[in-house]
């Protein structure tokens, strides 16, 4: 049997173009008077995020569960969230709510295993030229939950459930499918995965049979716990989710690499998918058997890479198939055809950072159509071997920071960003990467002495540009130079602010560094008699 897969994830997200984060309450102490409770009559369940640590007892009181500790986030009935929005939005406990939307699914080795002369895909991305490592960065399939009880799986090493595998109902085979593109053994059973020695992790993010928000947020940060890995959502909805943005941009900061399908409805329209179109989310296309960008696969303004995506043969539960194999269609399986490709370039050169390894996929990518990233095919299509013997491309360590509220204390992931320049150290610099659809923008601490100055140069100028963003204290002025911007303090205090490192236009891509150097503010020359 032959199916195309829906890439639809079960993640909830708010309404319409996506809810405004709730306001702390004003100095005047008037309450937050939350937005229409009207979307959640939607789900069965609310997602609610709070500040005060005292709510927990209340919402567990009334039925809710925790899903996320990092992010302050629970999940609760409906009828017990529109009672309690509108006390916890008073008393300022409440950050953000949205309903738990359901989101549904996108739909090498020599041991004998029959169907390896099927896998097309192992020599379209490079696979069969080169020798698969042995276990290391770990992959974490977010899916529907899989069948540890499959051949392919029973027996495997390093194969890790990462809380209880339900499978519910005859459409539950999704993550067992996507698991063996990923990592099914060379045992001379069936199939073989791209990378079949791979440290596979699975989290079941529907254990009540469909996918959910709170279940892709909950394995989100499940994955990262466990370390610096790779993680795959082959998963998608065309709501955005504030929570589940969060969780993708915790699990990058702790050092992940996330990677998502595209999208199946290129002939919808192309609507938006998401977790593929946030940002520091590897997006993924489908590639036909002919070399040409399948019908199907969406485009998107944020498209990373191409790899196959038809007639990929997956294991599935003998439920589902005699045999326990089918051949699928999607962007579903073109997505854990990369994951796995990240997870081995990773394992073998393990001096890169998951930043830099994103950066050599895509900079080996054969470009497919127009020269340069477009939004069909992204920079081209996967090539495993180059990426492996590719040189090294920069670091870009900071990641997230392209806002404020990434780099501040307290801010959205709970930690303090990088200070270029600080009380004790008046020097400093940054090497960086930038890139005009996933990361236009770099945030940096910065501290001006009192009465003193500094001065930030950009290099390359032509491609990345630096000013300052979000508040900004009254003593300080800043002023644009041929030497490039600076920052001048003239109060009596010394002051923090936000240096913004910025590609150009025009530009579309731009390993730059920025360097510092603090000074007296020079004295103007005394006026002639």
């Amino acid at each position: 049997m032959r199916r195309l897969l829906a890439l639809c994830v079960a993640a909830a997200i708010v309404g319409g173009a996506g809810a405004a984060r709730a306001a702390t309450p004003p100095a005047t102490g008037a309450p937050l008077v939350p937005r229409s409770l009207a979307s959640l009559s939607e789900s069965s369940h609310a997602l609610v995020q709070v500040r005060r640590p005292g709510a927990a007892a209340e919402l567990r009181r009334a039925g809710g569960s925790l899903v996320s500790r990092r992010l302050s986030l629970w999940r609760l009935p409906r009828a017990a969230a529109v009672r309690l929005i509108p006390r916890l939005a008073v008393t300022g406990a409440l950050v953000e709510w949205e309903p738990d939307r359901v989101r549904t699914s996108l739909n090498h080795g020599a041991a004998g295993d029959p169907l390896v002369p099927q896998e097309w895909w192992l020599t379209a991305i490079g696979a069969d030229r080169v020798d698969a490592p042995g276990p290391g960065r770990p992959v974490t399939i977010v899916d529907s939950g899989m069948d540890l009880t499959h051949p392919e799986f029973a027996s495997r090493p390093d194969t890790r459930a990462l809380n209880e595998q339900r499978l519910i109902g005859r459409r539950e085979f999704h993550g067992t499918a996507v698991g063996a593109v990923v990592g099914a053994p060379a045992n001379g059973i069936g199939m073989v995965g791209v990378y079949p020695a791979a440290v596979l992790q699975t989290w079941d993010a529907s254990p009540r049979g469909e996918l959910t928000t709170s279940g892709v947020v909950t394995g989100l940060e499940a994955a990262a716990a466990s370390g610096p890995g790779v993680i795959n959502l082959s998963i998608g909805g065309i709501i955005r989710s504030s929570f589940e943005e969060e969780a993708v941009l915790d699990a990058v900061a702790r050092g992940s690499i996330v990677v998502a399908a595209s999208g199946n409805d290129r002939g919808s329209g192309n609507p938006p998918n998401f977790p593929a179109s946030y940002p520091h989310v590897v997006t993924v296309g489908s590639l036909a058997p002919g070399g040409a960008v399948s019908t199907f696969s969406s485009s998107s303004p944020g498209m990373d890479l191409l790899a196959p995506g038809e007639s990929i043969v997956g294991a599935v539960p003998t439920w589902e198939s005699p045999d326990g194999y089918e051949e699928l269609d999607g962007t579903s399986f073109a997505s854990p055809i990369v994951a796995a490709a990240a997870a081995w370039v990773w394992t073998a050169r393990p001096d890169l950072d998951g930043g830099q390894v994103v950066e050599l996929l895509r900079r080996t990518a054969h470009d497919l159509e127009a020269p340069g990233r477009d939004d069909s095919s992204g920079f081209g299509t996967l090539d495993l071997a180059a990426a492996l013997a590719a040189p090294a491309p920069p670091r870009d360590p900071f990641e997230p920071n392209d806002d404020v509220s990434q780099v501040r204390g307290g801010g959205l992931l709970g930690r303090v960003g990088p200070a270029l320049t600080t009380p004790g150290r008046g020097r400093g610099s940054v090497g960086a990467v930038l890139n005009e659809r996933d990361d236009p923008r770099d945030v940096y601490r910065v501290w001006v002495p009192a009465r003193k100055r500094v001065v930030a140069t950009p290099r390359p100028a032509a491609a990345v540009g630096v000013n300052l963003l979000g508040p900004r204290p009254s003593s300080v002025r800043v002023t644009q130079t041929k030497a490039g911007l600076e920052i001048r303090n003239a109060g009596s205090k010394g002051r923090e602010v936000y240096l913004a490192a910025t590609l150009r236009a025009g530009a579309t891509r731009a390993d730059y560094t920025v360097t510092l150097a603090t000074s007296a503010i020079p004295r103007k020359p005394a006026a002639r008699r």
